[in-house]
Protein backbone atom coordinates (compact mmCIF):
# COMPACT_ATOMS: atom_id res chain seq x y z
CA UNK A 1 0.00 0.00 0.00
CA UNK A 2 1.33 3.39 -1.08
CA UNK A 3 0.20 6.46 1.34
CA UNK A 4 -0.07 9.16 -0.73
CA UNK A 5 0.32 12.72 -0.07
CA UNK A 6 -2.61 14.30 -2.29
CA UNK A 7 -3.93 17.87 -3.07
CA UNK A 8 -5.82 18.25 0.47
CA UNK A 9 -2.81 18.01 2.47
CA UNK A 10 -1.68 21.02 1.34
CA UNK A 11 -0.88 23.50 3.60
CA UNK A 12 0.36 26.39 1.30
CA UNK A 13 3.74 26.96 2.95
CA UNK A 14 6.67 25.40 0.73
CA UNK A 15 8.74 24.15 3.64
CA UNK A 16 5.91 22.45 5.36
CA UNK A 17 4.29 20.85 2.49
CA UNK A 18 7.92 19.63 1.38
CA UNK A 19 7.86 17.77 4.34
CA UNK A 20 5.66 16.79 4.95
CA UNK A 21 5.66 15.21 1.32
CA UNK A 22 9.13 13.82 2.40
CA UNK A 23 7.69 11.79 5.90
CA UNK A 24 5.37 10.42 3.46
CA UNK A 25 8.34 9.03 1.64
CA UNK A 26 9.90 7.58 4.55
CA UNK A 27 6.64 5.84 5.75
CA UNK A 28 6.27 4.52 2.14
CA UNK A 29 9.72 3.06 2.72
CA UNK A 30 8.93 1.47 5.57
CA UNK A 31 5.92 0.03 4.34
CA UNK A 32 7.65 -1.61 1.25
CA UNK A 33 10.08 -3.05 2.93
CA UNK A 34 7.24 -4.66 5.42
CA UNK A 35 5.02 -6.04 2.76
CA UNK A 36 7.20 -7.35 0.58
CA UNK A 37 6.40 -11.40 0.40
CA UNK A 38 9.77 -12.35 1.44
CA UNK A 39 11.86 -9.56 3.51
CA UNK A 40 14.08 -11.35 5.49
CA UNK A 41 17.40 -10.08 3.66
CA UNK A 42 16.18 -6.43 4.17
CA UNK A 43 15.12 -7.16 7.32
CA UNK A 44 18.97 -8.58 7.83
CA UNK A 45 20.61 -5.74 7.07
CA UNK A 46 18.69 -3.55 9.46
CA UNK A 47 17.00 -0.93 6.53
CA UNK A 48 13.71 -0.71 9.15
CA UNK A 49 15.95 -0.10 11.69
CA UNK A 50 17.29 2.56 9.65
CA UNK A 51 14.20 3.75 8.46
CA UNK A 52 12.70 3.97 11.62
CA UNK A 53 15.33 6.24 12.97
CA UNK A 54 15.18 8.67 9.85
CA UNK A 55 11.39 8.70 10.76
CA UNK A 56 12.21 10.05 14.35
CA UNK A 57 15.11 12.20 13.08
CA UNK A 58 13.24 13.91 10.34
CA UNK A 59 10.37 13.90 12.57
CA UNK A 60 11.80 15.90 15.16
CA UNK A 61 13.59 18.47 12.28
CA UNK A 62 10.26 18.60 10.64
CA UNK A 63 8.04 20.05 14.11
CA UNK A 64 10.87 22.34 15.27
CA UNK A 65 10.55 24.00 11.72
CA UNK A 66 6.48 24.10 11.53
CA UNK A 67 6.65 25.06 15.22
CA UNK A 68 9.57 27.76 14.52
CA UNK A 69 7.47 28.83 11.32
CA UNK A 70 3.72 29.42 13.76
CA UNK A 71 5.40 30.99 16.50
CA UNK A 72 7.14 33.75 13.93
CA UNK A 73 3.67 34.09 12.49
CA UNK A 74 2.17 34.36 16.55
CA UNK A 75 0.08 31.30 15.32
CA UNK A 76 -2.56 30.75 17.87
CA UNK A 77 -2.47 26.90 17.34
CA UNK A 78 0.68 26.65 18.21
CA UNK A 79 0.19 25.36 21.62
CA UNK A 80 -2.35 23.04 20.19
CA UNK A 81 0.49 21.90 17.73
CA UNK A 82 3.04 21.27 20.67
CA UNK A 83 1.28 19.10 22.72
CA UNK A 84 0.43 16.73 19.25
CA UNK A 85 3.74 16.83 18.37
CA UNK A 86 5.21 15.36 21.15
CA UNK A 87 2.85 12.91 21.32
CA UNK A 88 3.56 11.46 18.35
CA UNK A 89 7.04 11.82 18.61
CA UNK A 90 6.97 9.78 22.39
CA UNK A 91 4.88 7.23 20.15
CA UNK A 92 7.50 6.75 17.73
CA UNK A 93 10.32 6.69 19.81
CA UNK A 94 9.05 4.13 21.96
CA UNK A 95 9.16 1.41 18.79
CA UNK A 96 11.97 -1.03 19.56
CA UNK A 97 12.76 -3.87 16.94
CA UNK A 98 16.10 -4.13 17.76
CA UNK A 99 15.79 -7.96 19.79
CA UNK A 100 12.83 -9.19 17.54
CA UNK A 101 12.91 -11.90 15.03
CA UNK A 102 11.98 -10.41 11.85
CA UNK A 103 8.44 -12.29 11.92
CA UNK A 104 7.81 -10.08 15.21
CA UNK A 105 9.16 -6.88 13.57
CA UNK A 106 6.91 -6.86 10.89
CA UNK A 107 3.62 -7.33 13.25
CA UNK A 108 5.24 -4.66 15.04
CA UNK A 109 5.76 -2.20 12.41
CA UNK A 110 2.38 -3.14 10.40
CA UNK A 111 0.53 -1.98 13.65
CA UNK A 112 2.75 1.18 14.35
CA UNK A 113 2.00 2.09 10.60
CA UNK A 114 -1.58 1.88 10.77
CA UNK A 115 -1.25 4.45 13.62
CA UNK A 116 1.29 6.56 12.00
CA UNK A 117 -0.33 6.98 9.00
CA UNK A 118 -3.75 7.94 10.24
CA UNK A 119 -2.44 10.06 12.84
CA UNK A 120 -0.37 12.03 9.76
CA UNK A 121 -3.36 12.22 8.01
CA UNK A 122 -5.68 13.64 10.54
CA UNK A 123 -3.10 15.75 12.38
CA UNK A 124 -2.17 17.51 8.56
CA UNK A 125 -5.94 17.86 7.64
CA UNK A 126 -7.26 18.94 11.01
CA UNK A 127 -4.34 20.70 12.41
CA UNK A 128 -1.48 21.62 9.49
CA UNK A 129 -3.76 22.89 7.04
CA UNK A 130 -5.00 25.85 9.47
CA UNK A 131 -1.69 27.35 10.07
CA UNK A 132 -2.43 30.64 9.61
CA UNK A 133 -5.75 30.73 8.73
CA UNK A 134 -7.96 30.41 12.38
CA UNK A 135 -9.32 33.54 13.19
CA UNK A 136 -10.83 34.68 16.08
CA UNK A 137 -14.74 35.31 15.93
CA UNK A 138 -14.18 38.30 18.29
CA UNK A 139 -12.41 40.20 16.29
CA UNK A 140 -13.78 39.48 12.87
CA UNK A 141 -16.95 40.85 15.11
CA UNK A 142 -14.96 43.77 16.10
CA UNK A 143 -14.22 44.61 12.64
CA UNK A 144 -17.26 43.39 10.39
CA UNK A 145 -19.92 44.07 13.26
CA UNK A 146 -21.62 40.28 13.37
CA UNK A 147 -20.43 37.14 14.90
CA UNK A 148 -20.10 33.97 12.28
CA UNK A 149 -21.82 35.62 9.40
CA UNK A 150 -22.28 33.02 6.49
CA UNK A 151 -21.25 35.72 3.70
CA UNK A 152 -21.62 35.16 -0.21
CA UNK A 153 -18.37 34.35 -0.25
CA UNK A 154 -19.05 30.78 1.14
CA UNK A 155 -21.69 30.07 -1.39
CA UNK A 156 -21.25 27.15 -3.42
CA UNK A 157 -24.42 27.53 -6.00
CA UNK A 158 -25.82 24.49 -4.36
CA UNK A 159 -29.12 25.51 -2.28
CA UNK A 160 -29.74 22.52 -0.49
CA UNK A 161 -25.77 22.87 1.11
CA UNK A 162 -25.58 26.89 1.67
CA UNK A 163 -28.66 26.00 3.40
CA UNK A 164 -27.14 23.79 5.74
CA UNK A 165 -23.84 25.85 5.99
CA UNK A 166 -25.64 28.74 7.00
CA UNK A 167 -27.40 26.52 9.40
CA UNK A 168 -24.01 25.16 11.05
CA UNK A 169 -22.58 29.09 11.53
CA UNK A 170 -25.72 29.93 13.21
CA UNK A 171 -25.42 27.16 15.92
CA UNK A 172 -21.70 27.83 16.34
CA UNK A 173 -22.50 31.90 16.47
CA UNK A 174 -25.22 30.92 19.23
CA UNK A 175 -22.14 29.20 20.85
CA UNK A 176 -19.94 31.93 20.65
CA UNK A 177 -23.02 34.62 21.96
CA UNK A 178 -23.49 32.25 24.89
CA UNK A 179 -19.16 32.18 25.93
CA UNK A 180 -19.20 35.73 25.72
CA UNK A 181 -22.32 36.48 27.78
CA UNK A 182 -21.43 38.68 30.86
CA UNK A 183 -24.70 37.73 32.44
CA UNK A 184 -24.65 33.84 32.89
CA UNK A 185 -21.66 32.50 35.38
CA UNK A 186 -22.78 28.82 35.19
CA UNK A 187 -23.35 28.81 31.45
CA UNK A 188 -20.75 25.39 30.15
CA UNK A 189 -23.72 22.80 30.36
CA UNK A 190 -25.60 24.86 28.06
CA UNK A 191 -22.99 25.83 25.62
CA UNK A 192 -22.30 21.86 25.35
CA UNK A 193 -25.74 21.13 24.58
CA UNK A 194 -25.34 23.82 21.49
CA UNK A 195 -22.20 21.99 20.74
CA UNK A 196 -23.85 18.69 20.69
CA UNK A 197 -27.03 20.17 18.46
CA UNK A 198 -23.52 21.24 16.04
CA UNK A 199 -22.16 17.73 15.98
CA UNK A 200 -26.12 16.06 15.32
CA UNK A 201 -26.48 18.49 12.47
CA UNK A 202 -23.13 18.53 11.21
CA UNK A 203 -23.59 14.22 10.71
CA UNK A 204 -26.38 15.19 8.47
CA UNK A 205 -25.04 17.64 6.68
CA UNK A 206 -22.02 15.75 6.01
CA UNK A 207 -24.25 12.71 4.99
CA UNK A 208 -26.46 14.49 2.77
CA UNK A 209 -23.10 16.13 1.41
CA UNK A 210 -22.05 13.09 0.41
CA UNK A 211 -24.79 11.34 -0.64
CA UNK A 212 -25.14 14.59 -3.17
CA UNK A 213 -21.03 13.76 -4.48
CA UNK A 214 -21.76 10.21 -5.27
CA UNK A 215 -25.02 11.45 -6.81
CA UNK A 216 -22.93 13.69 -9.40
CA UNK A 217 -19.96 11.14 -9.10
CA UNK A 218 -18.01 13.74 -7.92
CA UNK A 219 -14.20 12.74 -8.71
CA UNK A 220 -12.75 14.42 -5.49
CA UNK A 221 -15.17 13.09 -2.55
CA UNK A 222 -12.79 10.53 -0.73
CA UNK A 223 -10.97 13.58 0.06
CA UNK A 224 -14.00 15.44 1.46
CA UNK A 225 -14.78 12.08 3.33
CA UNK A 226 -11.75 12.14 5.00
CA UNK A 227 -11.76 16.06 5.83
CA UNK A 228 -15.60 15.43 7.31
CA UNK A 229 -14.21 12.70 9.44
CA UNK A 230 -11.44 14.92 10.70
CA UNK A 231 -14.09 17.55 11.58
CA UNK A 232 -16.49 15.16 13.07
CA UNK A 233 -13.41 14.12 15.25
CA UNK A 234 -12.54 16.94 17.08
CA UNK A 235 -16.54 17.88 17.61
CA UNK A 236 -16.60 14.56 19.16
CA UNK A 237 -13.23 15.35 21.67
CA UNK A 238 -15.17 18.38 22.98
CA UNK A 239 -15.83 16.85 25.97
CA UNK A 240 -11.76 16.96 26.96
CA UNK A 241 -12.29 20.54 28.09
CA UNK A 242 -15.03 20.06 30.83
CA UNK A 243 -11.59 19.58 33.26
CA UNK A 244 -9.73 22.33 32.31
CA UNK A 245 -9.22 25.53 34.49
CA UNK A 246 -10.27 28.47 31.86
CA UNK A 247 -13.32 26.82 30.60
CA UNK A 248 -13.87 30.32 29.04
CA UNK A 249 -10.55 29.89 27.00
CA UNK A 250 -10.96 26.49 26.12
CA UNK A 251 -14.73 27.42 24.50
CA UNK A 252 -13.45 30.22 23.09
CA UNK A 253 -10.42 28.61 21.45
CA UNK A 254 -12.71 25.76 20.41
CA UNK A 255 -15.46 28.02 18.97
CA UNK A 256 -12.38 30.04 17.27
CA UNK A 257 -10.90 26.60 15.85
CA UNK A 258 -14.29 25.24 14.26
CA UNK A 259 -15.59 28.37 12.97
CA UNK A 260 -11.82 28.56 11.17
CA UNK A 261 -12.22 25.05 9.70
CA UNK A 262 -15.42 25.34 8.52
CA UNK A 263 -15.09 28.18 6.73
CA UNK A 264 -11.58 27.27 5.27
CA UNK A 265 -13.41 23.81 4.26
CA UNK A 266 -16.06 25.58 2.20
CA UNK A 267 -13.91 27.71 0.43
CA UNK A 268 -11.10 25.08 -0.09
CA UNK A 269 -13.15 22.12 -1.03
CA UNK A 270 -16.91 22.36 -1.07
CA UNK A 271 -17.08 25.49 -3.71
CA UNK A 272 -15.37 23.33 -5.77
CA UNK A 273 -18.61 20.66 -6.01
CA UNK A 274 -20.17 23.29 -7.21
CA UNK A 275 -18.21 24.26 -9.86
CA UNK A 276 -18.10 20.74 -10.86
CA UNK A 277 -21.64 20.35 -11.07
CA UNK A 278 -22.03 23.48 -12.99
CA UNK A 279 -19.36 22.15 -15.17
CA UNK A 280 -21.04 18.58 -15.99
CA UNK A 281 -24.83 19.98 -15.62
CA UNK A 282 -25.85 18.41 -12.56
Amino acid sequence: MIFKFTDDCMVGVDLIDNEHRYLFDIINKITGVVEKSDPEIDLERGLLEDYIEQLIDYGEVHFAHEEKYMEDNNDAELPRQKREHMMFMKKLKAVDITELDNSEKREILKDTLKYLTKWLYKHILGSDTMIGKVRHISDIAKDEGSVCEFTDEYLTGIGSIDEQHRKLFEIIGRAYTLVESEFMIDKYDDIMRILDELEEYTAVHFSDEEEYMEKINYPYINAQKRAHNIFMGKLEDKEFGEADEDQQEYLTDLLDFLFSWLGNHILKMDTQIGKYAAENNN
